[in-house]
């Protein structure tokens, strides 16, 4: 069966330049943006990106590179999942209209490029340390911290993961 292509996911992961060259078409919209890893999409990831998108009129989501995501978790075995399949789970959510890729350690310089009207982060983070909130505010935007779903964490799902195998190894030896 084939997708009609406003409907396939790939559509919405483009390049930087690729969104730039698109800010014109988007011109009188409330652009949304945030930024993660999303290395393992959860409910609590799904939770906050809606309401994220209400805040606006389309939601860019800016997702770390591999390499991105190894420079600021070492030593966490991260990322579980490659930038492209993190990339497409994301752009399979209604919620996200656009996903771009970046490979430094933090979002900046893109935000630079998306020059969003509204910056979100989750509730972890404090508004005063939100990277790229000179940028929104000396623009007139706006920057909000939603809260996090409890509950829910990648670390959190990743521990369990590990306690479950080894929970089976024991069980078996």
């Amino acid at each position: 069966m084939k997708v009609a292509n406003h409907m396939n996911s790939k559509n919405k992961i483009i390049s930087i330049q690729g969104f730039a060259d698109h800010m014109q078409n988007l011109q009188g919209q409330t652009i949304v943006f945030t930024n993660g890893c999303f290395d393992i999409l959860h409910a609590g990831h799904v939770d906050y990106l809606e309401r994220a998108r209400l805040l606006g009129d389309l939601l860019v989501v800016g997702i770390n590179s591999d390499g991105s995501v190894k420079r600021i978790k070492p030593n966490q075995n991260r990322p579980v999942n490659a930038v492209a399949d993190r990339a497409r789970v994301l752009a399979g959510l209604g919620c996200v209209d656009y996903v771009l890729i970046f490979d430094e350690d933090t979002p900046y310089r893109l935000i630079q490029r998306v020059r969003p009207q509204v910056l979100v982060k989750g509730g972890d983070w404090p508004l005063d340390r939100i990277v790229g909130r000179d940028i929104v505010q000396g623009l007139g935007g706006e920057v909000q911290s939603i809260p996090l779903t409890p509950g829910y964490s990648t670390t959190g799902i990743l521990d369990r993961i590990t306690r479950a195998g080894q929970k089976q190894e024991t069980t078996q030896g």
